[in-house]
């Protein structure tokens, strides 16, 4: 058994690894506190370099943007088409465990426009930062805002903070960023430095939950869904069990969440990631399955 008890996922944008280590006018507070503290990799992959973001979120579920009934190429939003039957991914092995294992998504922005399960974009929330709205087993055969099963496992991300002081944290929690704070940016965001944007906002949110994650034995992984000008992105682990200012050289991409997150959980392997490289290089001793 694992002594990782939860696995945070936050999920950033459109950004090298060049771009964020090193940048201590743009990502101050990554460089200057977060990777001192804890363990970073050097040789992230984009494993779609040609493709857009909806696909890398797909890839973070399931270890692949292709199933037998749809091939994840675009950033529209979910629908009777653009969606997939297959029950091949992580969340549903989660469902399906017999351990008690659970999951969670918060995604800022999610509100009435965006319904309870959040298969419509609206304002700096984009449907295609969420991957399991994609999934009909999680949002409905035709994706519908108001699906139980979806709503039951979605909510804004500003309940988190309400959560952690409640102890009420799922297992495995996804957390996406508004398309402000994501790094990405947009029209209308109050501050036009994406890079700045996002740290800032890491630098205000991150506090709280690296303390609770201290508390609870808990991993906070920071992931890029593709780079900007390069195919290397830049990915920080965080937690009590996580090697301090180590810069690991290990080859990853997104498979490499998925295979950990199976391996912490005691869940079987998807068949698209089991030759994936798991993160235990970024772990000390005793704390990685």
């Amino acid at each position: 058994a694992s002594v990782i008890q939860h696995v945070f996922v936050i999920t950033m944008e459109n950004t090298d690894a060049s771009q964020i280590y090193g940048n201590t006018a743009n990502a101050p507070y990554i460089n200057n506190t977060l990777l001192p503290n804890y363990a970073h990799a050097t040789n992230w992959n984009d494993e779609l370099p040609s493709l857009a973001s909806e696909p890398h979120y797909i890839w973070m579920e399931a270890g692949t943007n292709a199933f037998s009934d749809h091939t994840f190429t675009t950033d529209n939003d979910p629908s009777r088409k653009n969606s997939t039957s297959s029950t091949a991914h992580l969340v549903t092995q989660i469902k399906n465990s017999l351990s008690g294992v659970t999951w969670m998504t918060y995604q800022e922005g999610q509100n009435a426009s965006t319904g309870a399960c959040p298969v419509v974009s609206s304002g700096f929330y984009a449907a295609k930062h969420n991957p399991f709205v994609f999934f009909k087993d999680v949002s409905g055969n035709t994706p519908s805002q108001t699906n139980a099963y979806c709503a039951a496992h979605s909510k804004p991300y500003t309940s988190l903070a309400a959560d952690l002081a409640a102890n009420t944290i799922a297992s495995y929690v996804f957390i996406t960023p508004n398309l402000c704070n994501d790094m990405h940016g947009a029209t209308g965001c109050p501050n036009s430095n994406r890079i700045r944007s996002g740290d800032d906002w890491l630098s205000a949110e991150l506090p709280n939950l690296i303390n609770w994650a201290n508390l609870h034995s808990s991993v906070i992984l920071i992931t890029w869904d593709e780079g900007s000008g390069t195919t290397k992105m830049p990915f920080l682990a965080i937690g009590p069990g996580v090697k301090a200012n180590y810069a690991g050289a290990v080859s990853y991409d997104h498979k490499s969440i998925i295979k950990s997150v199976e391996e912490i959980f005691g869940l079987p392997l998807l068949s698209t990631v089991s030759g994936a490289t798991d993160l235990t290089d970024l772990f000390q001793p005793g704390f990685f399955p």
